[in-house]
């Protein structure tokens, strides 16, 4: 399963933007409202859990500076990235687009759709509370 949430301009540069995303603790302010927990378990993975949503561990898997952010799932049950892919507009402003890629079984894929489509225009949207 592929998904991307819109592409959001973010009033910062690149390397800005990569730095501030490169700190897991800055994913807090990223989080819906429906947060239940979020709680930061290293200096490059968090745990959080939306309301009526099972608990999801999140770890850095790649850093390429300034353009590129992959987050990985830490549980063998579910497999997925999440790419923050950043593009410099000018010196004070960026664009980023978050890729979200899955393996799921049909049953699955059809269940979390919705939510994870969301859950990943959220946390764009919220680029600019950094």
């Amino acid at each position: 399963m592929n998904l991307q949430s819109p592409n959001v301009i973010v009033e910062k540069s690149a390397q800005e933007l990569f730095d501030l995303l490169s700190n897991v603790r800055n994913f807090e302010k990223l989080m819906p409202d429906n947060i239940a927990k979020f709680e930061v378990i290293g200096d490059d993975a968090f745990i959080f859990g939306l309301k009526g949503m099972p608990e999801i561990k999140l770890k850095i898997k790649e850093k390429v500076a300034p353009n590129k952010i992959v987050l990985g799932s830490a549980s063998d049950k579910l497999s997925f990235t999440l790419t923050a892919n950043i593009n410099a507009i000018s010196d004070k402003s960026s664009d980023v687009k978050l890729d979200f890629e899955g393996e799921f079984n049909a049953m699955m894929g059809m269940m979390i759709k919705g939510p994870i489509s969301k859950f990943i225009e959220t946390l764009a949207l919220n680029m600019d509370k950094l």
